[in-house]
């Protein structure tokens, strides 16, 4: 069997190999849909009322959604056909990509890097890249669709432009100094789209594994085909596809930064039994060598967190703590 599921034709079972234990299958097909999530406008006429907006939702839910956000219709449409276009492919073509290395900065796999150690697969195939700078990563992107590096430049230039917006709200709702994030703490700026096909017993398998963003902070552009969940109140509730508006998720390392004080939701992706489903992720995370440590303004009475560099989290994150975040965050807290 291949391994890209994209390139899988008249599936009619779950393959064993993605069939999870039944106490982390989703098993009901039908999930409530959180009707609750901020939508913030970021075009209000009141800045400052749009800033506490912010970090009311970063403090409260730790995830909200943003229109009139300056990433034009036209650009998230284009994009979107594009990944789209890009996962119809020739299975040949897609190939030239394909790595199970974490260092390669263009690659497209499926389930995990570590596809043929997993357990279980999760179904998906996932396509990645790094935007920043431009310049030096283009010319690893993909040539086709033909006109795939001129759309996903604009959408990285774009996307990183609202990235630096919301930072620069946060920042201020904090009440740290002016361009705290810029530089190390947000070097790395990757796209990484995941793609999946109908699924014939969406009950049995994932989409994504229970994870919380490990990154700086997270731009989710969502398809039509619902699939996101939140883990809200000890339960798992879909998150409503809204035409384009951005899903913005804090990462771990906001988290931290913050000083405990703001949420990363607990999130997963189930799969659809007739459609096909494709996401746009961008992430903004820190160098390697930075170390990431609560910001001094912040520490009031005591420092939640130690300083760390963020691939000695990372290595944490996926290993020992299996993607839970508070398992990983404990490794980390000046007071275990």
């Amino acid at each position: 069997m291949e391994i890209l599921i994209s390139n899988w034709s008249n599936v009619e079972f779950v393959p064993k190999t993605y069939i999870f234990p039944p106490e982390s299958r989703p098993g009901k097909l039908e999930f409530p849909v959180c009707t609750d999530i901020p939508l913030i406008d970021l075009a209000h006429n009141n800045p400052d009322e749009t800033i506490q907006q912010v970090i009311r939702a970063c403090h409260e839910f730790g995830f909200f959604q943003v229109i009139n956000h300056g990433v034009s219709e036209n650009l998230m449409d284009d994009t979107m056909n594009i990944y789209k276009e890009f996962f119809k492919l020739p299975g040949e073509y897609k190939a030239k990509f394909y790595s199970n290395d974490i260092n390669k900065s263009c690659k497209i796999y499926s389930s995990s890097l570590a596809y043929d150690t997993d357990e279980v697969h999760y179904w998906r195939d996932t396509f990645t890249h790094r935007c920043h700078p431009l310049e030096e990563h283009i010319p690893s992107w993909p040539d086709k669709p033909t006109n795939y590096r001129e759309v996903v430049s604009e959408y990285s230039i774009e996307t990183r432009k609202l990235f630096n917006k919301i930072l620069d709200m946060i920042c201020k709702g904090l009440g740290l100094e002016k361009g705290y994030f810029e530089g190390e703490l947000s070097k790395t700026h990757l796209i990484s789209v995941n793609h999946h096909i109908p699924c014939p017993n969406p009950s049995l398998t994932l989409g994504m594994p229970v994870h919380s963003d490990p990154n700086l902070i997270t731009m989710l552009q969502q398809g039509e085909v619902p699939g996101l969940q939140i883990l809200k109140d000890g339960q798992w509730i879909g998150v409503k596809h809204i035409p384009h508006t951005l899903i913005v998720i804090p990462g771990l390392q906001l988290k931290v930064i913050s000083n405990d004080r703001f949420m990363t939701p607990v999130h997963r992706v189930v799969t659809h039994p007739k459609e096909a489903r494709t996401t746009i992720g961008v992430f903004l995370g820190p160098s390697p060598e930075f170390l990431i440590k609560p910001a001094t303004a912040l520490i009031h009475t005591e420092s939640v967190f130690r300083a760390f560099a963020y691939p000695e989290f990372l290595e944490a994150f996926v290993g020992p703590a299996k993607f839970d975040a508070q398992l990983a965050l404990n490794h980390f807290r000046s007071k275990p």
